[in-house]
């Protein structure tokens, strides 16, 4: 029989053996604690309608003329100068840098505002008749805009009187064409005042067109027969180019894409220059 004595005496022992298996347990323990924070979301309330699309922006209407299937040469342009240069650039020679470029572009609208011309569709003549600035006859040194002069007629070997003449390194041969010594003062006057003799008379013409038409008909006649006859852009259709039957339309056509096109590179684009020749008398 277990006295009262001996009791307490095992009671006192199992008390001081928790103790101690507390305090080790203890001793185990971090001596940190980490409490994450409770983070509560609120749903959105339900609904039955999707929200709205975002609004595709709509490009600014221009108060640029229309360019007509038969545009007339005469009149405001049909672009701008940062269309036709966002144009070109892309497409150009890398002979011309985005600054030629810019320069030549801003040529066309100086002289062609003088004029009364619409200098964007004649930019749009440059781009067919060059390959957009890729052709032989449209680098240095020749210049030639819109193959002014340029017949048809070649030779192997080299013509006993060069004048009129240069060497096509594209097609290894001599070719008759007029070249230019500079964009501004004389490619480009004769490229428009050769247009405005198309599109008028002299009796129709104001002073500044008479002036310009004088310039470029000093770089090459024109038969009187073709003054005038060609107000509108099909009107140089056969004449100015032969056979050029579509000359006029393809002309309408890039001239649209170069106002409402991509202005990156675009492989649909026409790479190689126009392949007609301009008629003797032309």
């Amino acid at each position: 029989m277990i006295t009262r004595r001996q009791f307490l005496k095992a009671s006192a022992a199992s008390c001081a053996a928790s103790v101690i298996a507390a305090v080790s347990r203890a001793g185990e323990r971090p001596s940190y604690q980490v409490y994450l924070p409770l983070v509560q979301t609120i749903a959105p309330p339900p609904t039955d309608t999707p929200p709205p699309p975002t609004p595709i922006p709509v490009p600014p209407e221009d108060d640029l003329p229309p360019i007509l299937d038969n545009a007339p040469l005469v009149g405001p342009a049909t672009g701008t100068e940062h269309m036709a240069i966002n144009w070109f650039v892309p497409r150009a020679d890398r002979s011309y840098t985005a600054f030629d470029i810019g320069m030549i572009i801003g040529a066309y609208r100086a002289i062609g505002e003088i004029a009364g011309i619409d200098w964007f569709l004649a930019l749009a003549q440059m781009a067919h008749e060059t390959g957009h600035l890729t052709s032989f006859w449209s680098l240095r040194p020749q210049r030639n805009p819109a193959g002014i002069g340029v017949t048809g007629e070649w030779r192997a070997d080299p013509p006993p009187d060069p004048t009129g003449w240069a060497y096509n390194t594209q097609r290894q041969r001599w070719e008759r064409g007029i070249s230019f010594p500079t964009w501004a003062e004389h490619a480009i006057p004769a490229h428009l005042g050769r247009l405005l003799a198309y599109a008028l008379t002299d009796e129709q013409a104001n002073d500044a067109q008479r002036t310009l038409i004088t310039t470029a008909l000093a770089v090459r006649p024109l038969s009187p027969a073709l003054r005038g006859v060609a107000p509108t852009i099909l009107g140089l259709n056969g004449r100015w180019a032969f056979p050029g039957t579509t000359y006029g339309q393809s002309i309408v056509t890039l001239a649209r894409r170069m106002r409402y096109g991509p202005a990156t590179l675009d492989l649909s684009a026409p790479a190689d220059e126009d392949g007609d020749v301009m008629p003797e008398g032309s």
